[in-house]
């Protein structure tokens, strides 16, 4: 008798535990997708580098790209950018002088057709920041 109601009340406190948990995680989860789907610093396409300017070119044209990975899916995976369904962002290549590799600047977009997107975000650094693009 006493066992059963030992896992009655670890049961009720594991619960009460799993429920505080996610209680306090989840409005810093929705805060955190909120805040970054609304709060970027823009950069005019005129501030860019010229590389990035000629990358945002040819992505309006379709390309040809430099690199394979251009024009492919964007997962989002650090979700900065606003969240929305696998597909909807892809990355493009952007230049980087000297440098032996496809480097740390790339061009996020999203919408359909590629060739026509809804917003364009500039990252200098591999995706850990973004400046929403305006034209």
């Amino acid at each position: 008798m006493l066992d059963a109601v030992v896992r009655q009340v670890l049961r009720a406190v594991g619960a009460m535990a799993i429920g505080a948990t996610l209680s306090l995680c989840a409005p810093a989860l929705q805060a955190r997708s909120s805040l970054h789907a609304e709060q970027y610093s823009v950069v005019s396409l005129a501030e860019l580098p010229s590389q990035a300017r000629t990358t945002y070119q040819l992505i309006f044209k379709g390309g040809p790209f430099p690199y394979d990975k251009d024009g492919t899916v964007f997962g989002n995976r650090e979700r900065l950018l606003p969240v929305q369904k696998r597909g909807y962002y892809r990355e493009y290549t952007v230049r980087t002088p000297w440098s032996r590799d496809r480097g740390a600047r790339r061009i996020v977009c999203g919408g359909q057709p590629p060739t026509q997107p809804e917003a364009c975000y500039y990252t200098s650094d591999h995706y850990n920041s973004f400046r929403k693009i305006t034209p």
